[in-house]
């Protein structure tokens, strides 16, 4: 049974010239892709700052150990002198962190934090602890390195709390509009669909019921796509979801297969879902110009012949 939804805890809006701490929770980058990434935030005018051990390389595939990343972190959303967080990249290792987490400091000093991927589970359990809007969005060296890599109305509206919708330019398109005609609305929720099956059955299970379910991934084949709907399914993760909306679902692909598989597949293990089914609303692992959704707010999806995803309330205050 899913838990009653957390008051929403709003970060202060982040101006267009605010600084932002560039974090590592997971794994290491290339350093051109850093370098890259901080001079386009610094062109758009943001201030970013590194972490201590943001540019640490290893053990292994981490970028540090788990006590350091942690400690940046935590000084992140300590800091006075910034305004958002923001994950160097995904990659993994984040979930070593997921117990060790100071609530208690990041209630006190609550930031937006840009991320996606392997951090959707750090992500989500902020928002189902404390109420803290989930920026699922541009990271500094998966997207901010590119030149086209950031939908910046998206990433400048979310920071200053602006009202904004998304739709067919951002790639969203309809598989199946569902039983009710009429839009369909709730809290947005969601992030990588591989993260988000790996964390049933563990205490930082997400709490999917009554929401708009955003999924995403990359690089997996369908029948690896089939397997993790089923599980959601199958472990109830599906109960009273309202509406999916699936990412750009980049690479998922079987070499040979016809290209619309993966859709086909999605329409087959939903056949029996009421509500309606977008495909291809690109945030998280995209091509190009990643769209900032804020997960935790209440939104609206019109699955009509130009859909629309509306977020109707702000992820920050004023």
């Amino acid at each position: 049974m899913s838990s009653a939804a957390p008051r929403l805890l709003l970060p202060p809006a982040v101006s267009s010239t605010a600084s932002i701490s560039v974090i590592a929770p997971a794994s290491s980058a290339k350093q051109a892709r850093v370098d890259s990434g901080l001079a386009n935030l610094t062109a758009l005018g943001f201030t970013p700052s590194v972490g201590v051990h943001t540019l640490a390389r290893g053990p292994h595939y981490f970028a540090g150990t788990p006590a350091q990343r942690l400690a940046d972190l935590h000084a992140a959303f300590a800091n006075p002198d910034t305004s958002a967080v923001m994950a160097l990249r995904g990659g993994y290792g984040s979930n070593y962190l997921l117990d060790q987490l100071d609530l208690d400091l990041i209630r006190s000093h609550p930031k937006p934090f840009f991320a996606y991927s392997d951090l959707t589970g750090i992500q989500l359990h902020l928002y189902d602890q404390l109420g803290l809007p989930a920026f699922h969005g541009p990271m500094l060296a998966a997207d901010f390195y590119l030149e086209n890599g950031v939908h910046l109305p998206s990433f400048q509206a979310a920071l200053s709390g602006q009202p904004y919708s998304v739709g067919p330019a951002e790639g969203l398109r309809i598989l199946k509009p569902g039983l009710d005609p009429k839009p369909v609305s709730g809290t947005l929720y969601g992030g990588c669909l591989s993260i988000l099956v790996s964390l049933i059955g563990t205490a930082w299970e997400p709490e999917t019921e009554g929401k708009l379910l955003f999924l995403e991934d990359t690089g997996a084949k369908p029948y690896q796509i089939d397997r993790m709907l089923w599980q959601l399914i199958h472990a109830g993760k599906l109960d009273g979801v309202r509406a999916l909306i699936f990412g750009e679902m980049l690479d998922c692909a079987s070499p040979g297969a016809p290209p619309e598989l993966l859709e086909e597949v999605i329409l087959r293990v939903f056949e029996d879902f009421d509500g309606p089914i977008a495909f291809g609303l690109r945030s998280g692992h995209v091509s190009h110009h990643n769209v900032t959704l804020t997960f935790g707010v209440q939104a609206e999806l019109h699955a009509t012949e130009t859909p629309e995803l509306r977020l109707l309330e702000p992820a920050v205050k004023s």
